[in-house]
């Protein structure tokens, strides 16, 4: 896809543990790109924009609002109202220069950076993948110096989760690059490591993306559509019966714990809340393995979505059963 003045643009995917070196990468790309290789660059920081989520089971809405973001930045790749420079592309009439989106975030599960290569998919962009690998205790002692660090074991656990990029096993992940992340105290001399280091590996990653823009799928037919229709029905048809014996479980497990009758109104019409986010996110946890199952088996939403469930229903009843 080009934009005003016929920039190309790749959706460049920062992902790495808490603390790894990844924003203060992507401040140096928006410093170096733009005079050292002409380009222009735009940070897109999901911590900005969403709450710093723990790995395991989400909460409700969790999954919602990162596809919320999403589709911010599709907005924002369409051209909606305001100044073009405010949105960070080129303005029209500009002489035509590439745009690096840089997307900072932990994308610790594979299946959260395949939403964006659908996105660049959808719209021919270009895409690729940076990998900030760094030693667990190296990003811990980091976290414990921010204003608002997480606990450690919610890195612990998400270094036990975290997915790298697989290019032999996936062949949408092959633009992407694992860096080693550098011990660097103030800014300006992590611009000279960077320049002395793995910079030039990273201008012929984003140069090989940029050349290579991902096709649009031409394989949608009808009948594929329908099929993916069927069978996201009949997950979600199954994960709905899960999901009600669970339920009726949970309100049996309530009633011989003593909960109060008008206590028992409220427990039910939680857990039923709680199963329309959890099957919602069912649907479109679907669609993703429907694109993405033929190059990664392991990949099973409906089991996902049902631990989840399990977990977050017995954390409900006990708010009443531990009163």
């Amino acid at each position: 896809m080009e934009r005003a003045g016929g920039s190309r643009v790749v959706l460049c995917l920062l992902c790495g543990l808490p603390a790894a070196g990844k924003s203060t990468l992507s401040r140096a790309l928006s410093r170096l790109l733009p005079p050292r290789q002409g380009w222009d660059c735009s940070v897109l920081a999901y911590d900005e924009l969403i709450p710093q989520e723990a790995p395991g089971p989400p909460e409700p809405g969790w999954k919602r609002r990162r596809r919320e973001v999403l589709r911010q930045l599709e907005r924002r790749l369409r051209g909606p109202p305001g100044p073009a420079a405010q949105r960070g592309l080129p303005e029209p009439g500009a002489a035509p220069r590439p745009l690096c989106i840089v997307l900072d975030d932990n994308f610790y599960y594979r299946s959260m950076r395949y939403e964006v290569y659908q996105l660049a998919r959808k719209y021919s962009l270009s895409f690729c993948q940076l990998f900030l690998e760094g030693p667990l205790e190296q990003c811990l002692r980091r976290n414990r110096l921010r204003s608002h660090p997480l606990p450690d074991e919610t890195i612990r656990l998400m270094a036990t989760r975290i997915e790298a990029p697989d290019p032999k096993k996936n062949t949408w992940e092959q633009n992407s690059l694992v860096l080693k992340s550098p011990e660097c105290p103030s800014e300006d001399e992590y611009d000279a490591v960077l320049m002395k280091g793995c910079y030039a590996q990273i201008i012929n990653l984003l140069a090989t993306a940029l050349e290579n823009p991902v096709k649009q799928n031409e394989e949608n037919t009808e009948q594929k559509e329908a099929d993916r229709v069927a069978c996201a029905a009949s997950t979600v048809h199954q994960a709905d019966q899960t999901c009600r014996r669970i339920i009726s479980q949970t309100m049996k497990e309530a009633k011989d714990k003593d909960v109060l009758p008008s206590e028992m109104k409220s427990l039910a019409e939680e857990l039923n809340k709680l199963k329309a986010a959890f099957l919602e996110d069912l649907r479109q946890e679907t669609h993703l393995k429907n694109e993405i199952g033929q190059q990664n088996h392991s990949f099973d939403p409906a089991t996902s979505v049902f631990s989840s469930f399990q977990h977050e229903a017995t954390s409900v009843v006990n708010k009443y059963i531990l009163k």
